[in-house]
């Protein structure tokens, strides 16, 4: 029993789904939305108040004016990307405190939450509503 618990800890202890992202940000924790895609891909459309660090492209450098007390959630497009994963990866190895976007922008958008960019989608009814799981 005592493997399953550390499992799921571990699991939430790196992983966040849209709503937990949703209301930290609400809250004002101290919490940014990494866009580990490529810059079209965020221009294209992001999570309000993201940033894009292209998951190739985090180095030393590229994250010198990042905030290590800060918690980052790197998101891609979906289940079928793995550039959170990697972005993940990369800020950790960094020395960043660092979580996952469970479902990317994708499963965002299918909780009802706003995006910003040229191909931006407005928030449903449900932005704000408890999420159901």
């Amino acid at each position: 029993m005592n493997e399953q618990i550390k499992y799921y800890e571990n699991k939430l202890a790196f992983e966040m789904d849209a709503s937990d992202l949703f209301d930290a940000l609400k809250n004002g924790e101290n919490i940014i939305p990494i866009d580990a895609r490529k810059d079209f891909g965020f221009l294209a459309e992001h999570i309000p108040n993201a940033i894009n660090i292209p998951h190739p492209e985090m180095n030393k450098e590229s994250t010198k004016h990042l905030d290590k007390q800060t918690l980052y959630v790197t998101y891609c497009d979906g289940i079928g990307c793995n550039a959170s994963t990697k972005g993940a990866l990369n800020m950790a190895r960094l020395g960043f405190k660092v979580k996952e976007l469970i479902g990317g922008i994708e499963w965002w958008k299918f909780d009802g939450y706003a995006t910003e960019g040229d191909k931006a989608s407005n928030a449903t009814e449900k932005k704000g509503i408890e999420c159901a799981c």
